[in-house]
């Protein structure tokens, strides 16, 4: 446990000794207030309308129409954001050469890889953090349902780890950090084509590209509906990106 936590020290001072760690917090939280206010308002103006029929202002739910198409927005954002927190972790000591001294040392390759993975889980943690403390501000001044909102967050730091090790997984592959990046971007997109043919698809096919993309299970957590398929979806996604890391390291630490 030693060794994997100076692995995660060491990652976290790097992020924080560049500017990357500051741009990426800055503008996601830049751009989740954006989306925030921008629904809050939105939410504001459809109660307005309401207010002259009781039966339409029963029917407004701030989650629906604030919480939940937020979390789903910033998604997106995740999928820009990860190639940044995961393009360096293993490509930089590879072009550094420096992986050659990590793969001599008493640590283990797992140990390597979750460190990496703990600390870039670390910068997730802290911009969900951000995040979270501002949409506080819907429970200032409207009444949304807590847990709704607390399984959704859930479901992004779920979606984040996925992502995440995927990323990590590219940076494995190549010495370079914008080719990590671009791969990790292309496949995170090919979720969201995956999530668009779900929807056109039909029978048996549809069912099973409902269950490869997230967005089925991260619907049901921004829901409130924490189920065990779609944790072990998330967990096994993460595993499986984790694993093939093992795998391409294993094998370059033996040639």
């Amino acid at each position: 446990m030693t060794n994997i936590w100076s692995i995660v020290k060491k990652e976290i001072r790097s992020y924080f000794s560049s500017p990357v760690a500051y741009v990426v917090l800055f503008a996601y939280v830049f751009i989740f207030g954006i989306f925030f206010y921008t629904n809050v308002m939105w939410f504001n103006a459809l109660s307005m309308q309401a207010a002259q029929n009781p039966y339409y202002q029963q029917q407004l739910n701030i989650n629906l129409s604030v919480i939940a198409p937020l979390l789903h927005n910033m998604i997106i954002i995740l999928i820009l954001v990860a190639p940044l927190l995961t393009m360096r972790l293993l490509a930089e000591e590879k072009k550094n050469g420096t992986e050659e001294l990590l793969y001599t040392s008493p640590l283990s390759v797992g140990q390597i890889i979750i460190g990496k993975y703990i600390a870039a889980l670390f910068m997730l943690t802290v911009m969900l953090a951000l995040t979270a403390l501002l949409s506080t501000f819907a429970f200032i001044y409207g009444k949304p349902e807590f847990t709704p909102w607390l399984t959704g967050f859930l479901g992004l730091f779920l979606v984040g780890a996925m992502f995440i090790a995927i990323g990590i997984f590219f940076s494995s592959l190549t010495d370079n950090q914008i080719v990590a990046a671009i791969l990790t971007l292309m496949t995170l997109l090919l979720f969201l084509v995956l999530n668009w043919a779900s929807m056109q698809g039909h029978g048996a096919w549809q069912s099973v590209l409902n269950y490869l993309t997230y967005s089925q299970h991260f619907n049901n957590l921004v829901q409130g509906i924490v189920e065990t398929k779609n944790l072990v979806y998330f967990a096994s996604f993460s595993f499986f990106g984790l694993f093939l890391t093992h795998s391409v390291l294993q094998s370059r630490r033996w040639r």
